[in-house]
């Protein structure tokens, strides 16, 4: 990793926490913490405990101790499901939702007090460099994992590229229809799978057959619309390129449907050529490789 990188988001770390307060126990002159003070923000109009956590990658013993701090102060109440007792939610009283609209009134003001001294220039540079920040911070965040492809996470993934493809291809899409891939052929030693998650939810896969002589062929990419613009297509068939690589494999070969214009896009720019078609793939117009 490079050193001045490293460097640079330190002091970029150092000069956000101090400018926003987190250094303060008492944010916002409010009584209590920055952590505590997001955790009641987050909460909203009501939250699961479950996601509640995962949105923030909090300890779930410290998240416990936050909401423990809000019950005692009035300000929120956990309760169990009536249908499910294993669900937990919690919801802000009415001195909780005044907190919260507090909190909201104090930031708008926190956040004009950091540009109010700066000129118009300087604003626009400002905001579009931290939209930047957040939009690659986000991009850090997501992980992506060899999974097992009858997980429930790639299940929901995989049901998401089918409904994608459904709306986006000419005549509709059929999974009965397009050439099978069962579980066997997506986990070791005769394929696998690539799960991406964001704050413990799916947002992108990947499956890779590994075939005799080397070559392997790449199937059901997708990523959410939610995390678009990140660059983990790219990253996915990176990984997809050292995972095949580490196991023999020194050709990658996919098919794709033209409707998918991002996609070929992408394939091209990371050096796949278009080739004569090596399966009848009903759904295929495009079909390309690429040595590794």
């Amino acid at each position: 990793m490079d050193e001045v990188q490293v460097g640079v988001v330190r002091q970029f770390n150092r000069t956000v926490t101090q400018r926003v307060g987190a250094l303060n126990d008492s944010f916002l002159s409010r009584g209590r913490p920055l952590g505590h003070s997001r955790v009641l923000w987050e909460i909203g109009d009501g939250a699961e405990l479950r996601e509640l956590r995962a949105r923030l990658d909090l300890d779930s013993g410290y998240l416990s101790r936050i909401l423990r701090s809000l019950e005692t102060d009035g300000l929120a109440t956990v309760s169990t499901d009536d249908d499910d007792r294993r669900v937990r939610r919690i919801t802000l009283t009415p001195a909780g939702l005044r907190e919260r609209a507090a909190l909201d009134e104090l930031s708008d003001a926190q956040a004009s007090a950091m540009l109010d001294p700066l000129g118009d220039r300087q604003r626009v540079e400002l905001a579009g460099a931290m939209a930047t920040v957040s939009r690659l911070l986000e991009a850090s965040a997501i992980t992506v994992s060899l999974a097992d492809p009858a997980s429930p996470a790639v299940r929901a993934s995989m049901a998401a590229y089918f409904d994608e493809l459904a709306r986006r291809f000419e005549a509709g899409f059929d999974p009965a229809v397009t050439l099978p891939t069962a579980d066997e052929q997506f986990r070791l030693p005769a394929g696998l799978v690539l799960l991406a998650t964001l704050h413990d939810r799916p947002v992108g896969c990947v499956g890779l057959k590994l075939h005799e002589g080397g070559v392997g062929e790449v199937k059901r990419l997708w990523v959410s619309s939610e995390v678009r613009g990140l660059g983990l297509a790219r990253r996915m068939l990176g990984r997809i390129e050292a995972e095949g690589s580490s196991r023999g494999i020194h050709t990658l070969r996919l098919d794709t449907n033209r409707a998918l214009t991002e996609a070929i896009a992408l394939y091209r720019a990371l050096g796949y050529r278009e080739i004569d078609a090596y399966n009848d793939e009903p759904y295929a117009h495009h079909w390309f490789e690429k040595r590794i």
